[in-house]
């Protein structure tokens, strides 16, 4: 069987996805690259916001124009919310919530899944997947109660796979030539909560530190009131990737009691300025919705002006997005779409000042990097990019491809256009 596989939203359906595809890989079945290709289409869907469920309906669409005769399977968290919705999607045979997402190519190729074996994987792994960075699902589901978000009913409750598991799967992947996993959860901090144990997450990265070879490892995102103080000296390791994704959401009080965000502003700036005792220079990126109900243009001001004053080196900035099921969608005082469009546009300028002046601050630096992909060539060679351990997204034109080496790089310059410095490989 043919199967092309896609995916919206975050890096726990990514990492979702690729699973799938080494399980169909692993019984024998082929993972093409456009849909046209396909006998099976499988779409792992996102609803975080209205617009990701858009995405989600124009996706299917899509699939379906470009080859009607391949049957579409759906699955994320759209399938779990709205499953009716996407049944009369045209070309649709089956939906899968995400509590039946695992068993999803069992449930399409009736064959069992059995424990990986590296050599099939290891000669049928697509190249739109590449080798370089694995994402891997450690934790599924929260426990939390923010009112803005419906990841907690499209996700159910947190539960986290078993530490041998994940070092199992890790040592496969490096196995395979990827240099660098990423672990991924809805709420990566919660990790082993479920199973009585609060101090998770530190112990299954040493875990994978001392019983795995792979060069890098990095957290996607952690939730601030999930850390203590001496979670940071787990960054005395080097192999662990100096980036801490925190999402703050907003920089108001008042708003973030509203939002039940279990953090404020004291709380939030003593966890950085402890991470930045600990670690040097991390690079630590964060969330934040804007238009949130009731966010005045006082609220917005005081959290524009926290968000400055934390000299993060990014964010992801999200208009409030009503979802079903969530506290906000009822709550009063619902800002316009106007508003909501000028705050993200002055959020978003100021992220980028923000990317740069941290990036600039990086120049001169010798530091090693993944390189990723080749995104072209011209008569001196290729247009290499990557990342450094901090998250810096690099480029260089080389002689060589140089996807999935790591090599040490001196930092030039921040190329505005590209949103990547410049850096100069040091090879032999």
């Amino acid at each position: 069987m043919k199967v092309h596989l896609r995916t919206l939203g975050c890096r726990l359906n990514q990492s979702e996805i690729e699973t799938m595809a080494r399980q169909f890989q692993q019984q024998g079945h082929e993972i093409v690259e456009t849909p046209e290709q396909a006998d099976q289409i499988i779409v792992n869907t996102c609803a975080v916001t209205q617009d990701a469920v858009r995405s989600s309906r124009h996706l299917v669409r899509h699939l379906n124009r470009a080859n009607s005769a391949a049957a579409i399977s759906v699955t994320g968290c759209y399938a779990q919310i709205a499953p009716d919705d996407i049944t009369v999607l045209p070309g649709v045979t089956s939906v899968v919530d995400n509590l039946g997402k695992d068993e999803l190519v069992t449930t399409i190729t009736g064959q069992p899944l059995e424990p990986f074996d590296i050599e099939p994987l290891a000669r049928h792994v697509p190249a739109w997947i590449g080798r370089t960075r694995a994402f891997v699902k450690v934790q599924d589901g929260c426990d939390n109660a923010c009112t803005f978000c419906v990841t907690t009913v499209a996700r159910g409750a947190g539960r986290s796979r078993s530490i041998a598991d994940v070092v199992h799967e890790i040592r496969v992947l490096h196995s395979m030539g990827y240099q660098e996993a990423v672990l991924t959860g809805v709420h990566l901090g919660s990790y082993g909560h479920d199973f009585g144990d609060h101090s998770g997450l530190p112990q299954l990265a040493r875990a994978i530190l001392s019983d795995t070879d792979i060069p890098r490892l990095r957290l996607s995102s952690l939730e601030p009131w999930d850390l203590t103080p001496d979670f940071f000296s787990l960054w005395a390791n080097p192999r662990l990737c100096p980036h801490l994704h925190l999402p703050l959401q907003s920089g108001c009080d008042a708003t973030l009691r509203r939002m039940a965000r279990r953090t404020n502003q004291q709380q939030f700036s003593a966890l950085v300025n402890q991470a930045r005792a600990y670690i040097d220079d991390p690079c630590i990126t964060t969330d934040v919705i804007v238009g949130f109900p009731g966010e005045t243009d006082d609220e917005f001001a005081i959290s524009a002006d926290f968000i400055e004053a934390m000299e993060f080196a990014g964010m992801h900035v999200f208009r409030y997005s009503r979802r079903p099921g969530t506290g906000a969608a009822r709550m009063k005082g619902q800002v316009s779409e106007g508003d909501k469009k000028a705050r993200s546009a002055r959020l978003l300028a100021l992220s980028e000042q923000m990317e740069r002046r941290y990036c600039e601050r990086n120049a001169g630096k010798y530091l090693p990097v993944l390189w990723e992909q080749v995104a072209g060539a011209c008569d001196t060679g290729f247009f290499n990019v990557g990342y450094t351990p901090n998250y810096i997204r690099v480029g260089c034109t080389h002689p060589r491809a140089l996807t999935n080496l790591i090599t040490p790089a001196r930092l030039e310059t921040f190329d505005v256009d590209k949103r990547q410095m410049q850096v100069t490989p040091l090879l032999n």
